[in-house]
């Protein structure tokens, strides 16, 4: 009842937002983006790897992996922490919460915004993580098997809590409105941007800072995935030949780390402020596959909905859609699925879309790719250039759509989708448009 009341009270602060239903709803628009990935430690970085058709998989190098089936990862290169958190707070916390912690202060600087100097209640904070802070419980579970429970370091719960990424944004930024973490599998931080997005558009924050992060490539994160037949294992020599989503040859995706952030704002408080606007999100679903714990439903089903409802929430056809970043993760099942779904969604328009999967050059980021793939959907609105798929040397039969092969393509575009889907059958979907005043 308390919530209620807060809720309805913050609502009539604002005079300008009506009541009922539909025209409750702001537009809002994207203003500021962060990054860290296997292809550079910043936006620009990571752009300028996709642009090239650059793969950022290599050898496995944060552990041991010689026992492994899988010895490759997409890890982050060159990345200094030190730039983001002191050598106390190094020790303390986990790298998804690092990673967090970096994206977010690029992202807040790329659009211009310090919080202090806009109303902090209003401006808020939802990360996405799958797994949290999974290395440490593994380096922490180690020291209580060699040296007993007195070895447990008493930083360890607030390491390991998946919605402490968002936490340490919030007092590190002092960002006092709506908390968060989506803890939907790969889904993460897609469902953190759609969830956040509705949180502006209904008039319950001004400004959230949104996306996803991951860190688990760890040995039980890889073990793990080598267990279930998930990740690829047959060119551990070859290691940025190992992604090919929608290839013949596929045989699992390739897990990476990073993080994705982007900052959200309602379109009057960014006008408000002069803030530089790269694309207007429209469009977000939500739908679950009630189907398996790993597997999609044949023709994915689920994913059908969840395009669908994305779409209405956009108030768009489907001829409106110009590029989708698919899923696209470079396992037998979900190529073929999502490809299926695409064409029951799209129709004949199906055949003059574009798609692409960025995760040929990125790996999985598992609750980072959500994100992440945010970003690649706002730069190709913003800069006219679609990201290719690499490594699509021998095309599927069963998936036979333009997915942009080997070469980015300069092409003008002004939407694009972004499809997100994780184990437990849920499904999320971005839709993004260029800004029209």
């Amino acid at each position: 009842m308390i919530d209620c009341v807060c809720r309805f009270s913050m609502i009539d602060r604002h005079s300008d937002l009506s009541q009922k239903g539909e025209q409750l709803k702001r537009r809002v628009v994207i203003t500021g983006m962060g990054a860290v990935t296997p292809l550079g430690n910043s936006v620009a970085e990571t752009w300028e790897g996709i642009c090239r058709g650059k793969s950022g998989i290599g050898r496995l190098t944060k552990f041991d992996c010689t026992a492994y089936e899988t010895r490759i990862a997409g890890e982050l290169k060159g990345f200094d922490p030190l730039q983001y958190v002191n050598k106390k707070e190094l020790r303390r916390l986990d790298d998804f919460i690092i990673y967090a912690l970096a994206a977010s202060e690029m992202a807040l600087a790329d659009a211009g915004l310090t919080i202090g100097a806009i109303e902090a209640e209003r401006t808020g904070v939802i990360i996405g993580s799958a797994v949290g802070g999974l290395a440490t419980i593994e380096k922490e579970k180690e020291a209580i098997f060699l040296g007993g429970p007195r070895k447990m370091s008493a930083f360890t719960v607030p390491a390991v809590l998946a919605n402490l990424a968002a936490g340490h944004v919030s007092i590190r930024f002092g960002a006092k409105g709506p908390i968060g973490c989506s803890v939907t599998a790969c889904s993460s931080g897609a469902c953190a941007i759609g969830d956040a997005a509705r949180l502006i558009s209904e008039g319950y924050a001004d400004c959230m800072i949104a996306g996803g992060v991951e860190a688990a490539v760890t040995p039980m994160c890889v073990a793990g995935f080598n267990a279930m037949r998930a990740i690829s294992t047959h060119r551990n020599d070859e290691p940025e030949k190992a992604s090919r989503p929608f290839d013949r040859d596929r045989d699992g995706f390739v897990i990476g780390e990073g993080c994705g952030l982007v900052i959200l704002e309602a379109l009057p408080h960014a006008l408000s402020r002069g803030a530089r606007i790269f694309c207007e999100l429209t469009g977000y679903g939500n739908t679950s596959d009630a189907f398996h714990m790993a597997a999609p439903p044949p023709g994915h089903e689920g994913a059908v909905r969840c395009m669908k409802v994305a779409l209405r929430d956009a108030g768009m056809e489907e001829t409106e859609i110009d590029y989708i970043n698919a899923h696209g993760t470079s396992t037998p099942l979900n190529d073929a699925y999502e490809t299926e779904a695409i064409k029951a969604v799209f129709g004949e328009h199906a055949r003059r879309l574009a798609v692409s999967s960025t995760k040929s050059m990125t790996g999985h980021l598992l609750g980072a790719a959500g994100g992440i793939e945010t970003i690649f959907c706002v730069k190709a609105i913003d800069a006219g250039v679609l990201p290719p798929t690499i490594n699509l040397d021998h095309p599927d039969p069963a998936c036979d759509l333009d997915y942009v092969p080997h070469q980015a393509r300069k092409t003008a575009i002004r939407t694009a989708m972004s499809n997100s889907f994780g184990f437990g059958g849920v499904n999320a979907v971005l839709i993004f448009r260029k800004f029209e005043e």
